[in-house]
């Protein structure tokens, strides 16, 4: 029974994988983000201050917003460095500060080019409206260890999310594996050099199949890690766009099939256009996608080892 079962997975993955070398030898098709990236942007509220619950105004607003969305906080929520420390929190090291602007208006006498007080027909002092602008630093609460709950939901707790529904055996496969998965923001990515996983909002996505095929695509980018497979694409990483690392998102394409497939949830290829591109370089490498289907197998048995997959590395 143990041996059937084993070839029928092997068969899926061989179906899979037959499945996207023909539809990367058809052409580019346009990859189309599974979430919607305005809602996801518009998840984390407007930017307040940690510390004191009130919110960021003028320009700020948007400083801060431009800051979440790039780097993927959950959280507008912000504090400055000593804020940190006065609520017993510690930032990380290496993380980089925020920059914010403070501007008041105030009132001033106006002065004449030597310097004296100006006065109207009345003997009255002319004023002058000065505005008085400062910078400061600010850090996410993300970016924050040892703070209370209180500091990052705030006073009310968080607003309830819209509905979604967990798919329990793909929830199974995330939990387990020990990943470290942020949320928040508009992009989806694999760190490699902090190790964490960061998803839009869940309620950004239109369905919950499309949150969990990239999220098993992050999670296998994540097995390749050093302390996991060592893959190179991981180990090795130099940047986003680069051959290897080309290489490496064909792994985390077929992986997150591999897994989907098990699971039994329908996901789309998360980055059709951006493999065919690489396909099609790589044409006289015929076994690539043979090396990538067995790197995504051994990825698919780290996460799933009950699966027990025979993984052959192509000859």
């Amino acid at each position: 029974m143990a041996e059937k079962q084993q070839k029928e997975t092997r068969d899926l993955y061989q179906e899979v994988t037959d499945k996207i070398v023909a539809a990367l030898e058809g052409g580019t098709v346009p990859w189309v983000k599974p979430w919607n990236p305005d809602k996801a942007a518009l998840a984390s509220g407007m930017p307040v201050n940690a510390a004191t619950n009130r919110p960021y105004q003028g320009v700020n607003v948007m400083l801060l917003w431009m800051r979440e969305v790039a780097h993927g906080y959950s959280s507008s929520r912000w504090m400055t460095f000593k804020q940190a420390k006065d609520a017993g929190g510690s930032v990380r090291k290496g993380e980089k500060s925020t920059l914010a602007v403070f501007f008041k208006p105030i009132e001033r006498q106006k002065t004449d080019r030597d310097g004296k007080p100006v006065t109207d027909e009345k003997g009255e002092p002319v004023m002058k409206t000065v505005p008085i602008l400062r910078a400061f630093k600010l850090f996410n609460v993300d970016q924050i260890d040892g703070l209370e709950d209180r500091y990052r939901v705030g006073p009310t707790g968080d607003a309830p999310e819209p509905s979604f529904t967990p798919i329990e055996a793909a929830e199974s496969v995330l939990e387990s594996s020990g990943a470290l998965i942020r949320h928040g923001g508009t992009r989806a990515f694999y760190s490699p050099e902090l190790d964490y996983i960061q998803l839009p909002p869940k309620a950004s996505f239109r369905e919950e199949a499309g949150y969990y095929a990239t999220a098993l695509h992050e999670l296998t980018h994540w097995t390749g890690h050093e302390s996991r497979l060592a893959r190179e694409g991981i180990v090795e990483f130099d940047h986003f766009g680069s051959e290897r690392y080309a290489f490496e998102e064909l792994v985390a394409e077929l992986g997150a099939a591999f897994l989907c497939a098990e699971i039994g949830i329908q996901g789309d290829l998360r980055h059709e256009g951006y493999i065919g591109s690489w396909v099609r370089k790589l044409k006289e490498d015929k076994r690539a996608i043979f090396r990538a289907a067995s790197q995504a197998r051994k990825a698919a048995e780290h996460l799933r080892p009950e699966a027990e997959v025979q993984s052959e590395e192509a000859g």
